[in-house]
């Protein structure tokens, strides 16, 4: 495939997307403004990526420090990056300059590393806090009946301010069970919100990928990550 029909197809992909994104909030009582989406940018080159930021995906979600530094400087200056992916601590030096939020947080040894390289950089780091669904141990997250003492731990660090939740379902996930995690989480961050924690505010649920966006969009998302749907299928 050449390059030019390579970047065709993600301008296509990306206004199809961009349709069935506003389509779903219609359809579950929401606007298409409530939703924001996100390019997630894991093994895409840069050039690609340029081609949807062009489309107006200019939100990226990046899963390695080391590519996200590799590609870096090639991302048009349009963009706004997210960290998504499990993050070692000792990684966190490198991407602090570069990301407006990381939303994998789900320890407190992190949240104190980020905290202090955001310091550094005199900024205050947005996070979400990763809920692991299924409790999955390929995975990252916390239990989702820990949230609350959690976020109290959090609030107390300073340089960060936690703006909400993230999840992945399970893979193996059929459809009902899938609706049933993000319905959960969705719980969860509205009786968070409910509970008015100090330094502790719920804007952002980031749920919903390629596979299951429009689910999450009836369950309350209001940040979808986009990958294969957008870019194809990783090689």
């Amino acid at each position: 495939m050449t390059e030019n029909q390579q970047l065709e197809i993600v301008r296509e992909n990306a206004k199809r997307i961009k349709y069935e994104v506003s389509e779903a909030a219609v359809k579950y009582g929401r606007t298409p403004d409530d939703v924001r989406i996100m390019a997630v940018t894991k093994t895409v080159p840069a050039m690609l990526v340029n081609a949807a930021i062009e489309e107006g995906f200019s939100l990226l979600g990046e899963n390695r420090a080391q590519e996200l530094c590799a590609k870096y400087d090639e991302y048009s200056q349009n963009a706004e990056i997210h960290f998504i992916g499990r993050l070692q601590t000792n990684k966190v030096k490198y991407i602090t300059d570069k990301i407006s939020m990381i939303q994998s947080v789900d320890s407190i040894k992190l949240a104190r590393e980020i905290s202090k390289h955001a310091q550094k950089h005199g900024k205050t780091m947005p996070v979400l806090v990763e809920i692991n669904a299924a409790m999955e141990q390929s995975k990252g997250g916390i239990n989702r009946a820990a949230l609350t003492e959690f976020l109290c731990e959090l609030a107390q660090i300073p340089f960060i301010k936690v703006e909400g939740l993230m999840t992945i379902p399970p893979a193996d996930a059929d459809e009902l069970e899938t609706e049933k995690f993000f319905s959960q989480l969705y719980g969860s961050f509205l009786d968070t919100r409910e509970q008015k924690i100090d330094n502790i505010n719920m804007y952002t649920l980031s749920m919903g990928m390629s596979s299951d966006y429009k689910s999450a969009i009836k369950h309350g998302s209001t940040l979808v990550r986009i990958g294969s749907a957008l870019f194809g299928l990783r090689k």
